[in-house]
């Protein structure tokens, strides 16, 4: 598994510019324009044509199957001029962040296990959770990160991410079943892309795993020498062209400091040893165990 996520996020990189760009720009513009165009309309003819219908995706209907992220959650302006901008600018960072590719594929993995929990279950399909699978991928990239809730409320995103899970929860437990799986299927790529990375939005500090209580392990002297690094180390490496030395290369994407001397280099203190990972991966990596 640790070696297809790596494989992965490596061709995530090297194909970053591919995809539809600003994508959440298009969404939002359409949802813009969905929602003036149910306002004029009270017949919502507009809504009726891209809500999703499993009855009419089985009868050749199969734009419902995309359509759908494009109608509003909510019909109040206010509520709704806030939604939009904030799903744009976590989009708009997260595919900062990731690059194009990797944010389509996201998104898209989103909408097709959207529609396959729909088409199974018999639902209705909304980009309610879909959306929400966006808040929780910025909260766990970012956890400390802090938003203005309704432009005045300073709040960090983990807690966010913590008020969501509840009520997803919530609606599991409430909800008959099966239609109390279709959060599950919605929130499904966010487990999918994150793994164990998703016990990030519960720590309490940054850069600490597991649970509010951190333990420290006492380390003996021999095995604190074995953890050090050599001053040395970096002469044995070589970078691509088999000439120039590098001090520090990515586990991710193998870039090194030698090829892109601008290039940020850290390295995590959740995995098992010494893995260094350029600026775009320390925060979204599976840790070596």
């Amino acid at each position: 598994m640790h070696n297809i996520r790596r494989n992965f996020e490596r061709f995530c990189y090297r194909n970053s510019s591919k995809g539809i760009p600003n994508l959440m720009l298009w969404i939002a513009v359409g949802n813009l324009m969905v929602y003036m165009l149910t306002m004029v309309d009270p017949s919502n003819t507009v809504y009726s044509l891209l809500s999703f219908s499993r009855n009419a995706i089985l009868h050749g209907q199969i734009w419902r199957l995309f359509t759908y992220v494009l109608i509003p959650d909510t019909q109040r302006v206010f509520f709704f001029a806030i939604m939009l901008f904030f799903y744009f600018q976590i989009g708009r960072i997260l595919e900062n962040s990731w690059g194009t590719l990797k944010f389509n594929l996201y998104y898209l993995t989103g909408v097709l296990l959207t529609d396959v929990g729909a088409l199974l279950l018999g639902g209705g399909a909304s980009a309610v959770y879909l959306n929400l699978s966006l808040v929780l991928a910025f909260s766990t990239l970012y956890p400390d990160n802090q938003v203005l809730l309704f432009f005045i409320i300073p709040l960090r995103m983990k807690y966010l991410a913590w008020f969501y899970f509840a009520l997803t929860a919530l609606e599991v437990v409430g909800t008959p079943f099966p239609y109390n799986l279709f959060p599950l299927f919605a929130l499904l790529n966010y487990f999918l892309y994150f793994g164990k990375d998703v016990q990030n939005v519960f720590t309490t500090n940054r850069g600490r795993s597991g649970s509010a209580f951190h333990i420290k392990k006492v380390f003996t002297h021999a095995e604190k020498k074995a953890q050090q690094p050599s001053t040395q180390w970096a002469a044995g490496y070589q970078s691509a062209d088999g000439k120039r030395a590098y001090r520090h290369k990515c586990t991710v994407c193998g870039r090194t400091d030698t090829e892109f001397p601008d290039l940020e280099f850290r390295y995590c203190s959740k995995c098992n040893g010494y893995y260094c990972y350029c600026i775009d991966h320390i925060n979204h990596h599976e840790h070596i165990r």
